[in-house]
């Protein structure tokens, strides 16, 4: 009888985006792969692709206690009838809610993705402070369950869940982002022509869009020549979220290029010769190491995630947070960065260096099977499928991409 792994989402285009290749790795381990996320056009696809999808009443930004009731009832029944031997929590409330819902039904065990802590734990004021402290106990009996593992993207994150007694050190590891596949994201010299900046992010005024804008603005005041431009949707379920009218305001403006969503990433960056995530605090940004895959050198905040996925001086360069000054260089300083950016990318071994490091990164999924196959063993060593796991040893993948001894147990 195959091992049932369930895979909890938000939304199924980030799962789409972000967790089918460790779906399909484990789909291709042997396990039985059923997907839960709320409604959406990518459900065909994920269907399509011979995983069972199971549709949920989640929502990202909804507030109504009763209807976030409903979706922790919802996952507890899903879980009730599929009775998962690994349930996979990805993005906040799947894992506040799943970890809840985990507690009263059949699962054996529970590996959590922390992506990242979003808004409630960077906004300041009472309102938030009061909000935090809610967060704080739901995490607390979210991550409770004895045979459950924690994996975080930074060490910030961890440090932060600590402090509020939500984790154990037992319980956490770190995996440093979803990883790259580097067929789809190559290296490739950069194009010929007035140098493009890039922002490929979701349009959030917590992603650092304003100060982006505002950058750009005054470089060109200055007579710096360059195009920048915003990859990427609004979110309005979101508090943070840039509206329609901002976007267009901007447009009209000249000041940046909206393009929208782009599904060809890849594309997008080999068009481009600097990536930009200005970010208030990430898990660890996915665009980021896209970026650095295709050999592009990256500008981004010293904050949590974003400082993690940048070798500063080597694979990209760190600004203060929230400080649009810091990013006004004299534009011939800046006129000299982007027209050199390839040589000196180039002299520094970037494009040699930056492959072999996100293949490092792209391990992530084989580490996600050892995760696994180490939360199904422990719960079969027990009789009630509840106790704890007690090391880190069968969590780690070799650098040739294979298994430590003896890591293969119960696939």
């Amino acid at each position: 009888m195959k091992s049932v792994l369930l895979i909890v989402v938000n939304d199924p285009a980030f799962f789409m985006s972000h967790r089918l290749p460790v779906a399909t790795a484990a789909q291709d381990e042997g396990y039985e792969v059923h997907i839960a996320t709320q409604s959406g056009a990518s459900v065909a696809d994920i269907r399509g692709r011979g995983f069972y999808h199971h549709e949920l009443p989640l929502s990202r930004s909804g507030k109504n206690p009763f209807r976030e009731l409903k979706s922790v009832i919802s996952l507890w029944r899903l879980c009730w009838r599929i009775r998962p031997s690994v349930l996979h929590l990805v993005t906040i409330k799947p894992v506040l809610y799943g970890g809840i819902a985990a507690r009263l039904a059949p699962v054996k065990g529970v590996l959590a993705a922390i992506s990242g802590l979003g808004f409630v734990f960077m906004a300041n004021g009472t309102k938030a402070a009061a909000l935090r402290r809610v967060i704080s106990i739901l995490y607390r009996l979210a991550l409770g369950k004895k045979n459950l593992r924690v994996v975080f993207q930074n060490p910030d994150d961890k440090k932060a869940l600590e402090v509020i007694g939500a984790v154990t050190e037992e319980k956490s590891v770190i995996i440093r982002g979803s990883g790259v596949n580097l067929n789809d994201y190559q290296a490739y010299p950069e194009p010929v022509g007035v140098p493009v900046v890039t922002l490929a992010a979701r349009l959030l005024r917590d992603k650092g869009v304003i100060e982006f804008v505002e950058a750009a603005r005054y470089l060109k005041l200055q007579g710096l020549i360059a195009n920048f431009q915003l990859v990427g949707d609004p979110d309005p379920g979101n508090p943070t979220s840039i509206d329609a009218d901002q976007l267009e305001a901007w447009t009209r403006e000249g000041v940046v290029q909206c393009l929208g969503y782009q599904s060809d990433m890849a594309s997008v960056f080999r068009h481009s010769h600097i990536v930009v995530l200005p970010s208030y605090r990430e898990g660890l940004p996915k665009v980021l190491v896209e970026a650095a895959a295709c050999g592009r050198a990256v500008v981004t905040t010293d904050v949590p995630g974003c400082r993690d996925a940048v070798e500063p001086g080597v694979s990209g360069l760190l600004v203060p947070v929230r400080n649009v000054p810091s990013w006004r260089m004299p534009s011939d300083d800046w006129s000299m960065s982007l027209n050199c950016e390839w040589r000196w990318a180039e002299q520094a071994g970037l494009w040699q260096s930056v492959p072999s490091r996100s293949k490092v990164s792209s391990l992530s999924i084989l580490r996600f099977i050892a995760l696994w196959r180490a939360t199904f063993n422990a719960s079969q060593n027990t009789s009630d499928g509840c106790h704890g796991i007690r090391g880190h040893s069968c969590c780690t993948a070799s650098a040739a991409g294979t298994w430590r001894s003896g890591d293969r147990r119960g696939a």
